[in-house]
C-alpha cells in the first residue's frame, strides 16, 4: 500500500483542503485567499500583529540600522533602518510538527 504524499504545490494544498473540508476546490481557494487577506491586513495595521490560532503570529516590526561587511572585499557599510515581516510559530504547530504530545493539566 503506497503512502499518500504530502501536498507541495498550491493546487495540491487547495485540493487537500477541499477534500478534508468537503467543499469544492474553488471554495477552498476563496477561503485560503480570504485568510491571507485578513492575515496581511492584520499584520500591516495591528501594532502587535495578528495571531493565527494553532499556526502562529504574523507581525511587522522595525529593524534597527546595522553595520554589514562585504565578505569578498571586506568593505564595511551601514544598512538603513527598515520594516520587516516576522512569523512566530505557535507552540501547538511546533508540537504537531515535532510529534510532541501535549501534557494534560493535572486534575484537581
Amino acid at each position: 500500500m503506497a503512502k499518500k504524499s504530502t501536498p507541495k504545490t498550491k493546487s495540491e494544498i487547495m485540493a487537500a483542503i477541499a477534500e478534508a473540508a468537503g467543499i469544492t476546490k474553488k471554495q477552498a481557494v476563496a477561503a485560503y485567499e480570504a485568510l491571507l487577506a485578513v492575515a496581511y491586513a492584520g499584520a500591516k495595521t495591528e501594532e502587535k500583529g495578528i495571531m493565527l490560532p494553532g499556526l502562529g503570529k504574523l507581525i511587522k516590526r522595525d529593524q534597527a540600522r546595522r553595520k554589514t561587511r562585504n565578505p569578498r572585499t571586506g568593505e564595511e557599510k551601514w544598512n538603513p533602518a527598515k520594516k520587516v515581516v516576522k512569523f512566530r510559530l505557535a507552540k501547538a504547530a511546533k508540537d504537531a510538527v515535532l510529534n510532541k504530545v501535549a501534557k494534560a493539566a493535572p486534575k484537581k
